[in-house]
């Protein structure tokens, strides 16, 4: 069982989040804002702690405050594919919630995770009560497909390891600017693990980010990666 603890109560709520107007679901109207706060219980967990698992039933909705999640399936003869890094704004089980199924994925923290729990019931109910919530959760869902089709596309019919590695690169930059200008984004993956999302082997990555590097395309420090040349980038994945 993963280890996590319960937040103490803090001045800020999501009514006070700085961040919520750039983030799909949260951006509620504050009557029901402030229920989603009042029904949610917020959770810090480490690293490698384990949110739910594929096949588990669906109890909770869980936003991802802050840090990143994997989300990931597996084969019958154990083969793991990562399907997902969710991201603050995120939502977690909400299909499976909605249709009352058996999560599909394993969700998995990262590194050290802020994450929102809300109980599948007063989830919904919350949804039957404010039409804008049920319209960002759809809005949500509609992301979840979009990101499956443009994976799948990616892995599909980019003809080379640098092309599915750079798209992967620049998405985890937009997706973390929040429509700012700066791309940058912290790389918690293994080679390995990107390796797994790319399509490619583990040593193919490590050689395409020291070109990266050479290039001056990406700037690395520690797990703090900034996109220098998006351009350079966009035109491997053409």
């Amino acid at each position: 069982m993963s280890q996590f603890q319960q937040i103490p109560p803090q001045p800020e709520d999501c009514l006070h989040c700085e961040h919520r107007f750039q983030r799909l679901f949260c951006n509620l109207p504050p009557e029901a804002l402030e229920e989603f706060d009042h029904i949610g219980v917020l959770v810090r967990h480490g690293r490698g702690a384990k949110l739910f698992s594929e096949g588990d039933v669906a109890r909770n909705v869980l936003v991802v405050c802050t840090g990143q999640v994997k989300l990931s399936t597996n084969s019958r003869d154990g083969k793991t594919m990562i399907v997902k890094i969710a991201v603050p704004g995120d939502l977690l089980g909400l299909n499976a919630a909605l249709a009352d199924a058996p999560h599909e994925v394993t969700a998995e923290t990262i590194e050290p995770c802020t994450i929102k729990t809300v109980r599948q019931d007063q989830f919904v109910e919350l949804l039957h009560r404010h039409g804008v919530a049920s319209m960002n959760a759809a809005q949500s869902l509609s992301t979840e497909y979009w990101t499956v089709f443009r994976d799948a596309r990616r892995l599909a019919l980019s003809t080379t390891a640098g092309g599915r590695l750079a798209q992967l690169l620049l998405e985890w930059a937009r997706a973390a600017s929040c429509g700012g200008a700066e791309l940058k984004f912290t790389l918690a993956l293994t080679h390995e693990e990107i390796a797994n999302m790319a399509g490619t082997s583990r040593e193919t990555v490590t050689r395409l980010l020291n070109k990266f590097r050479r290039e001056a395309w990406i700037r690395v420090h520690g797990s703090r990666v900034t996109i220098l040349d998006e351009s350079a980038l966009d035109r491997l994945t053409a």
